[in-house]
């Protein structure tokens, strides 16, 4: 018998977020396919089975990017929470690397980004609260939760439980 097991709708998947910085740039991922669909976003994906969080950003960041790192630091966590199909845990990681130009990517055209240029660009809300927190050199757990629409309706740093973001 060759059953795959079943998981329930809401189930939150496993993931990492790869941000790789360069001074004052990040090196951005245009995606071309959902989830976040034409926005900038770190590159980054699900876990293997049997793999820890670090691993999978040393492997992501080599898979979407050909750059090899050997170590990340960690930065925190995003909780991503909806009533639909979009629930995700990410360990998020940073890495500095070399001045070098943009390489290219099958999940979509890398960029480099300064920090000023973000908040003018498409990127999921919670990312620039990432990126804030990352400048400050401050670890985060953020609870994001959405509408049914993936409208981020709120979003709070855990560990202080202050309210980053709440929907105007």
């Amino acid at each position: 018998m060759n059953s795959s097991p079943t998981f329930p709708e809401g189930l939150k998947k496993t993931a990492v977020l790869c941000i790789l910085r360069n001074g004052n740039r990040f090196l951005l991922l245009k995606r071309l396919k959902a989830p976040n669909k034409d926005q900038y976003t770190p590159v980054g994906g699900k876990l293997d089975p049997y793999e820890t969080p670090l691993d999978a950003a040393i492997r992501e960041t080599w898979e979407e990017t050909g750059i090899r790192v050997d170590t990340m630091q960690y930065c925190g966590i995003l909780a991503e929470t909806s009533p639909v199909a979009y629930n995700w845990v990410s360990f998020v990681y940073v890495a500095d690397i070399a001045d070098q130009p943009a390489p290219p990517c099958n999940e979509g055209t890398l960029e480099w980004i300064s920090y000023e240029q973000i908040p003018d660009l498409p990127t999921p809300t919670s990312d620039w609260y990432i990126y804030q927190y990352l400048r400050d050199s401050k670890t985060f757990v953020f609870n994001a939760v959405y509408d049914a629409a993936l409208t981020l309706l709120h979003m709070t740093d855990e560990p202080t439980s202050t309210v980053v973001y709440r929907q105007p």
